[in-house]
């Protein structure tokens, strides 16, 4: 395992990491050193390459640069110029690793090196939060004299490679331009996992060319439950739902890779299902009939495991393979009832053709098809704590996401499985922000407010080193059977995703909630600046 930052022999580290200085950045760096004076960002502030043959840092610069130009009138060139921001990779070195970068400001020019393209961009995005929040895109002008920045040192790197949001699209439908603000947010906060749920009981998302009725038929529901699912049923008359063509998918994965974030598309299975099988029922172990699901909950009808589901499910993610060039898919696995297969003459005779013991077990031989089928088309599994139970044989790349608390992510980690943390406790957005639920939105329940989120540790305490390693990140969850409108979402998930960010960036002994707070009125404003809509931090 590499070192942290400050556990190097460097003394310009050993020196910063006895010491805090105020700054504005969040996540918190490892190491913050002010200098004196300031550099004066202008209209005659360029942005220079160190490779100018290297297009994915010249990508990297516009992608940056370009909401100033829109919203502040900065010009901003990349290429040639007598002053400005100076950014470079440089892999081999060796005060930072893997997403890291230092990132100067004198009075001179601004210079970034990252260890890799993600590290300037990260770079970059530290040095946006130096400046004055109202230079976030808008309506702000830049004054012919400029904006200072104050001159200051950032040396700096994430604690986890796996720093996620996820979003649930299949409840409440949300639209492609929503979907690309949502992960330039996560980016601006140097979030680069995007879990995209995109299939659910009430709604299939994705454009699958083999199979048409899935958007014809599973990506619409007749109306929508009032009120919470465990109340009697009372519909609100309206159609709901809408899908990703092919064309919109690949364009939200292009525009969050410029932004190096990896979309990881979810596929439920073999629950959470109702929308598939009311577009094809012949997948299910009964007749039905079925429709995409107007309430909340978990439902008994299941895919079925037949060959013929199984033909289903690989032609389907050997399309979603091709959309997603990312390491992952994700495949559920989580609230699957047994019922309809207990009662199967078909499934007992598969137990017995395979030798398995219990209903439980056919979950896992399913999961296990599935993803040794992923794994030949280059992929890893994702599955939700559930599949742990389930089976004693996961393949070995399969990657456990613990959302009952932490126990499934511990043992996950014992067996040999990377890790992702996303228990209810502390990073569920779906959940209540106050205790006093009045006049705040309608929400599943719960009560998750900011300094819980922040308090999250990933790396629970009775780890051995070497299950440690294994807890690659944490991801918080944005479940939308309550949140039918964009602001809704922005409302439950910021100020929160703020403390995520420092959670998986920051080092464990780096963080203090006091000084959190106190960068956080910066970002308040700055979130203002860009119309993000956010529930006020109570305290």
């Amino acid at each position: 395992m590499r070192r942290p930052l400050c556990a190097l022999s460097v003394l310009f580290v050993l020196q910063a990491c006895e010491r805090k200085v105020p700054h504005s950045i969040v996540p918190e760096p490892v190491d913050v050193r002010p200098a004196s004076g300031t550099y004066r960002l202008s209209a005659a502030t360029g942005i220079t390459l160190a490779d100018p043959e290297d297009g994915e840092l010249a990508r990297v610069a516009d992608v940056w640069a370009e909401p100033y130009r829109r919203g502040t009138g900065l010009p901003l060139p990349v290429g040639d110029a007598s002053e400005g921001i100076h950014l470079a990779v440089d892999p081999g070195a060796s005060e930072v690793g893997p997403e890291g970068y230092r990132l100067e400001v004198a009075s001179s020019g601004i210079s970034i090196v990252g260890s890799d393209h993600a590290g300037v961009f990260y770079g970059l995005q530290s040095l946006a939060q130096l400046l004055p929040p109202g230079l976030e895109p808008g309506d702000a002008t830049v004054p012919a004299e400029g904006v200072a920045v104050d001159a200051v040192t950032v040396l700096d790197e994430p604690r986890f490679s796996y720093r996620g949001m996820h979003l649930d699209v299949a409840r409440h439908f949300f639209d492609v331009e929503f979907v690309k603000r949502y992960i330039d947010l996560m980016a601006r906060y140097k979030l680069n996992r995007f879990h995209w749920h995109l299939t659910e009981d009430q709604g299939w998302r994705i454009e699958i060319d083999a199979f048409p009725r899935l958007t014809e038929v599973g990506a619409w529901r007749d109306e929508t439950h009032v009120g919470h699912g465990r109340e009697p049923f009372r519909g609100d008359g309206r159609r709901h739902g809408g899908y990703y063509t092919k064309e919109e998918i690949r364009e939200v994965v292009t525009y969050a890779a410029d932004r190096h974030v990896m979309v990881i598309p979810e596929i439920e299975m073999p629950g959470h299902a109702t929308a598939a099988l009311a577009s094809y029922p012949e997948l299910a172990c009964t007749d039905g009939p079925f429709e995409v699901a107007r309430t909340w909950g978990v439902f008994e009808d299941i895919f079925c495991p037949y060959e013929e589901t199984f033909d289903f499910l690989e032609t389907v993610l050997d399309e979603v393979v091709e959309l997603f060039p990312g390491e992952y898919v994700h495949v559920g696995g989580d609230e699957t009832p047994t019922s309809r297969w207990e009662e199967s003459d078909y499934v007992r005779g598969l137990m017995f053709r395979q030798g398995l013991n219990d209903v439980e077990q056919v979950h896992g031989w399913f999961l296990r098809r599935i993803a040794n089928h992923l794994a030949e088309r280059g992929k890893r599994v994702i599955g939700w704590d559930e599949i742990l139970e389930t089976s004693r044989s996961l393949p070995p790349n399969v990657t456990v996401m613990s959302w009952r608390g932490t126990v499934g992510g511990i043992e996950a980690s014992r067996r040999g499985h990377d890790v992702v943390m996303t228990p209810t406790s502390h990073v569920y957005f779906d959940y209540y922000q106050s205790e006093d639920q009045e006049g705040e939105p309608l929400a599943i329940g719960g009560f998750l407010p900011l300094d819980t989120v922040y308090a999250f540790e990933p790396v629970p305490g009775p780890l051995r080193e070497r299950d440690e390693s294994r807890i690659i990140g944490a991801q918080a969850n944005v479940w939308t059977e309550y949140m039918k409108t964009p602001d809704q979402v922005e409302y439950m998930v910021f100020p929160r995703m703020l403390a995520l960010a420092e959670v998986v960036w920051t080092p464990r002994n780096g963080k203090n909630f006091r000084d959190f707070r106190r960068r956080l009125d910066w970002h308040l404003r700055r979130l203002d600046a860009m119309d993000v809509r956010y529930r006020p931090p109570e305290g």
